[in-house]
């Protein structure tokens, strides 16, 4: 591989990495109570979340001028172990033995796509 595909590989992951903040960001004003539906979308966690969003969707578009589209969806893939990891360190959520053999196969398979795609 060479620099130039992972300066945009790096974008790519940037993009997936800011996504999954946004997400962590919708969750926690999710959790809480707002005495109005107005309140409940217009508050600093969403207005963040979604600006966020909109970043990570630019990185991605630039990431893809570069990128091959075979290697998009593997580099994506790197969300569900930020989220997961996100959840367990933040949210405090548990993991099961069926949570820790879907990461082991979604490494797995961004792995295999590392070494021999």
């Amino acid at each position: 591989m060479d620099l130039i595909t992972v300066k945009y590989a790096a974008c790519l992951l940037a993009g997936v990495l800011i996504s999954s903040v946004s997400q962590v960001l919708l969750k926690k004003s999710a959790m809480k109570q707002y005495d109005s539906l107005l309140q409940q979308y217009l508050n600093p966690y969403v207005a963040v979340a979604y600006t966020m969003f909109f970043a990570s969707s630019l990185l991605t578009i630039f990431a893809y001028r570069k990128l091959p589209l075979s290697m998009g969806p593997v580099l994506e893939a790197t969300s569900y172990i930020y989220v997961t990891v996100f959840g367990v360190t933040i949210f405090k959520e548990k993991m099961g033995m069926r949570n820790y053999l879907a990461l082991a196969l979604i490494m797995a398979g961004i792995f295999v796509y590392a070494r021999w795609g």
